[in-house]
């Protein structure tokens, strides 16, 4: 199995990015966070899980190894495929997803596309002994996440080759629809319509 990719970002676009490692490029699929962090043209290295079907390999790629085993565990739950593992990590931070499973959170976790009441329910009961306590007890707080999806969809943008002043005015565009508990990927393909748009 690819434990880890290296090399020049190649590309980066909505939901994946492009590795070249020795001549040839990689795609990763990659949560918004991650994407985030990723410059064309400048280096990386990206922490994989490869997903083997039998009719296709698909690398997936995490912001680093606490990111990975989250996704590779959420797998362990009935009904939890890659994309919905992926989905959660785009939704909840490794952290945040410990937090709202610890504190049998439903609403939390119902906030990520693919997962019902019952599906929620069934997640903690499943993961609730084995994905561990949050790193940082503290993180949490109205302002804190609001930078945090602020920052995600801003860098995001600039990743796909947008100006800062250009990402700050879509984001500032998109911020009403944020709420509570921010959709980054949500968010940040509205940004996008609204610099389609202008």
């Amino acid at each position: 199995m690819i434990a880890f990719v290296r090399g020049e970002v190649a590309a980066v676009t909505l939901n994946s990015a492009v590795v070249e490692v020795g001549g040839v490029g990689l795609e990763l699929m990659c949560t918004p966070g991650t994407l985030a962090t990723l410059r064309t043209g400048q280096r990386a290295a990206l922490p994989t899980s490869m997903v083997v079907r039998e009719d296709s390999l698909t690398l997936f790629g995490f912001l680093d190894d606490d990111e990975k085993a989250t996704f590779e565990l959420v797998q362990t739950a009935s009904g939890v495929g890659p994309k919905l593992a992926q989905a959660m990590l785009a939704v909840l931070p490794p952290d945040d997803l410990r937090r709202a499973v610890a504190s049998e959170d439903v609403p939390t976790l119902t906030k990520v596309p693919g997962i019902g009441q019952k599906g929620a329910q069934r997640i903690i009961l499943e993961l609730r002994d084995r994905l561990g306590a949050p790193a940082d007890v503290i993180r949490r707080g109205g302002p804190v996440v609001a930078a945090t999806w602020r920052d995600q969809v801003q860098q995001g943008l600039v990743g796909l080759g947008w100006s800062a002043k250009e990402a700050d005015k879509a984001v500032d565009a998109v911020a009403d629809d944020a709420g509570d508990q921010p959709d980054v990927s949500a968010l940040l393909r509205a940004a996008l319509r609204t610099l389609s748009k202008a």
